[in-house]
């Protein structure tokens, strides 16, 4: 391999390690909201955080970025930006994000709300 294609390779594999480490900071934030919030915000954000854990059970409308505070639609671009990059799945990121995501599911009702 010529060294303009490693040299490639290893630019985006610092730019996927950037965007796995902004996602899973991102990820941590917009979980605490979910999981202590109590408003049409932190709903939204609940909302984002169970797409992020199963997109095609909990869909997600991207034109919820423009109901939210611009710290919380940055912070879900993040989480976007991680997730096309595929390192890990966000909840992994996280201290017991498997149990606690599936927590904010159940507390805001969204698996009864997916079902129909």
């Amino acid at each position: 391999m010529s060294n303009s294609i490693l040299e490639e390779i290893a630019r985006l594999g610092v730019r996927s390690q950037c965007a796995t480490d902004k996602g899973g900071a991102a990820f941590a934030r917009l979980l605490q909201i979910a999981e202590t919030g109590n408003t049409s915000q932190a709903r939204r954000v609940a909302a984002f955080v169970a797409s992020t854990f199963n997109g095609r059970r909990f869909p997600f409308d991207p034109f919820e970025l423009r109901a939210v505070d611009a710290e919380i639609s940055d912070d879900m671009l993040c989480c976007l930006d991680a997730l096309r990059w595929a390192q890990a799945d966000l909840y992994s990121l996280v201290p017991d994000g498997h149990s606690r995501v599936r927590a904010v599911i159940q507390r805001w009702g969204l698996a009864s709300r997916s079902a129909s």
